[in-house]
Formats: structure tokens, C-alpha cells, sequence
């Protein structure tokens, strides 16, 4: 079924997307420098007494030196220069994975792979061949990654080459090479990586003040300070839920739409969905422990063509769709203009 629709403002979304990674950068920044302050705060009242408040406004007033906000400011600085140069190893993380290239294609279907990616990225315009990674694992899934389409980078799971078949797998390729036309990949590998490092740092923080020795009078003055420490703890990961979120899930439909422009036939891509979402349905105790037992896959979770917690392999997540980085398969076959067949 060839879906007749017009070709998405894709250009309109590279700009949009672009906008959006800058503001995600200056957050992060602004929530580094204020765990900074706190720091500071922290140490200025441990080490002289002085209440919060004096400490920032001499901090503000330039009377003493900010040595934490300093410190961390140039945290958020490596963090993500990390992001930017390592993007490809932080994205397969803890993930077992092989590079596949035209020369070192090892079977039929891994050169059919590097095959179809290039023809997609032919088909995109795109003027660089992306990374091809296959992760050896049993479930389907699929990801875009990397700062530019010059570093981009595709990977898709051993479970999906096998099976799916050569039309529904230059689909989800195409999906996936839609993300690096409309630079999906760089606001998500932004929020993705610079989210996760963020809540590492506050951890650190928060149990440093939880477990550092205090008199009686140290923990008096200490109080104010570990409560807004605590409320930060909780808050800053629900504040990194929205900047998820932020992204929006109409990129995953603006990917799918950009798919149908790039095959002419919705229906390969919708096939594709339909598998992926009926296999993790299928498999759902054995998917759930292995994506739990691979590590990091909150990092990749975002990026994913299907998002594991649509299939109720996490039911606390899986309770709202609210918090669902993905829209609901219903919704993209609907996008696509494909209706299922009983």
C-alpha cells in the first residue's frame, strides 16, 4: 500500500531540533553551576559558619571565590566535550557489538545491512556514510547516534536483522537515517548522555553531605542546606524526565514520515512496527531481562525506534503514556496511514 502524503518540512525540523539541543546545552549548564553554588554554600557553611545566603551574595558580589561553581562549570565544560568526542562508545555501552564495513562483512546479512544503509543515505542526500554497528542481542530494536552527519552513526540489534526481511529492514533504516537528516541524533545524545551525568554528579553530592561526619552545632547550620540537597536529589531526575520529553515525540513520526519519503510504500515500515512490537510482546520476560541486564540502556532508551516500556517491559514506567519517549504504535501506523489487517 503506497501511502500518498506530503513530504515532511524536514528542514523547518533540522532548524527546530537545532534550537532545541542549544537550550538543552544551557540548561544543563545553568543545573551544573547551581549544584556548584550548593556546593559552595555547603563548604562556606561547614568551614566558617556563614548562612547560605550570605555565601551567595558574596559569591555574587565577587568578595570570595566560587571554587566549587568553578569546579563544576568546567565539569559541564569535559562533560560535553566527553559527549561529543566519545558518542559512539557512551551510546553502546555495556553493550557487545561488532563495526560493520563493506570489507570486513561477515555474512550475507551483514553486507545486505551495509547495503541498505547505503542506499538510504543515498536516497536521504546525505553526504557521509554513517557507522554501522550491529549489537549482538535477541531483541528488535534500532538507533541513530552522533553530534553531526558527519559523526553519525547507526546500530541495529542482531534479533531485528534476523528477522525482519529486506524491504522492512530498509525501512527502519530509513527511519533511522531520517533522524540524522533532521538531526534528531544530536538533541537526543545531548539529553540522553548529559542527563545520566548530571544525576551521577548529584548522587555524589548527596551522599557526600549524608555521610559526612557532624557535631551537634555543624548539623543545626547544616540543616536548610541537606534539605535543599534532598529536594534537588528527587527533583532533578523528574526535571530530566521533561528535558527528555522536551524532544518530543512527534521526531519519532516526523522519522517515520520521512521513511515513506525515502521508500514511496508506508507499508514496509508498518510491517516492521508491527514485528518489533508483536516479538517484545511475545518475549516479554526474556526481553525485560535482558535489557535489564545490559547496562545503560536508559542511555539508549530515548534513541530506540521502539521504546521497550510501550510493551510493558517496565511496569512502573509502563503505567502512563505520559512519560513515554515514543508515541504509541497505534498512533504511528495511523501517521502512516496504515490500518491493521485481521
Amino acid at each position: 500500500m503506497v501511502m500518498q502524503t506530503n513530504p515532511p518540512d524536514w528542514r523547518g525540523q533540522l532548524r527546530k531540533n537545532d534550537r532545541k539541543t542549544r537550550w538543552v546545552i544551557a540548561v544543563f549548564i545553568g543545573l551544573y553551576v547551581l549544584v556548584g553554588l550548593l556546593v559552595d554554600c555547603f563548604v562556606y557553611n561547614r568551614m566558617y559558619g556563614m548562612r547560605p545566603e550570605i555565601v551567595l551574595q558574596l559569591i555574587f558580589s565577587f568578595r570570595i571565590i566560587p571554587y566549587a561553581t568553578l569546579i563544576m562549570g568546567g565539569i559541564a565544560a569535559l562533560s560535553l566535550l566527553i559527549t561529543y568526542t566519545f558518542y559512539d562508545r557512551l551510546m553502546l555501552l555495556g553493550t557487545e557489538y561488532v563495526e560493520v564495513t563493506r570489507e570486513n562483512a561477515r555474512s550475507m546479512e551483514e553486507q545486505q545491512l551495509y547495503n541498505v544503509v547505503e542506499e538510504m543515505k543515498v536516497a536521504a542526500g546525505l553526504a557521509y556514510m554513517p557507522k554501522v554497528y550491529i549489537i549482538e542481542a535477541d531483541y528488535m530494536n534500532a538507533f541513530a547516534s552522533g553530534y553531526s552527519e558527519k559523526s553519525a552513526m547507526v546500530a541495529i540489534t542482531r534479533g531485528l536483522i534476523m528477522k525482519l526481511d529486506r524491504a522492512e529492514l530498509q525501512a527502519v533504516m530509513a527511519h533511522e537515517l531520517s533522524h540524522i537528516r533532521h538531526h534528531d541524533i544530536k538533541l537526543t545524545l545531548t539529553v540522553a548522555v548529559l542527563s545520566n551525568l548530571m544525576l551521577m554528579v548529584v548522587d555524589l553530592l548527596f551522599y557526600s553531605v549524608l555521610y559526612t561526619p557532624r557535631n551537634d552545632n555543624e548539623e543545626r547550620r547544616d540543616n536548610r542546606l541537606l534539605i535543599v540537597i534532598l529536594v534537588l536529589r528527587y527533583v532533578l531526575p523528574l526535571l530530566t524526565v521533561l528535558l527528555t520529553l522536551f524532544m518530543s515525540r512527534t521526531r519519532e513520526l516526523m522519522a517515520d514520515s520521512g521513511c515513506v519519503e525515502l521508500t514511496r510504500n508506508n507499508e514496509p515500515l508498518a510491517r516492521a512496527l508491527m514485528k518489533i512490537s508483536d516479538d517484545h510482546s511475545e518475549n516479554a520476560d526474556y526481553y525485560a531481562n535482558e535489557y535489564t541486564n545490559t547496562p545503560h540502556e536508559n542511555v539508549r532508551r530515548a534513541a530506540y525506534i521502539f521504546d521497550p516500556v510501550s510493551a510493558g517491559l517496565d511496569a512502573a514506567s509502563a503505567s502512563s503514556s505520559l512519560f513515554s519517549t515514543h508515541p504509541s504504535l497505534e498512533e504511528r501506523l495511523n501517521a502512516l496511514g496504515y490500518k491493521r489487517k485481521n
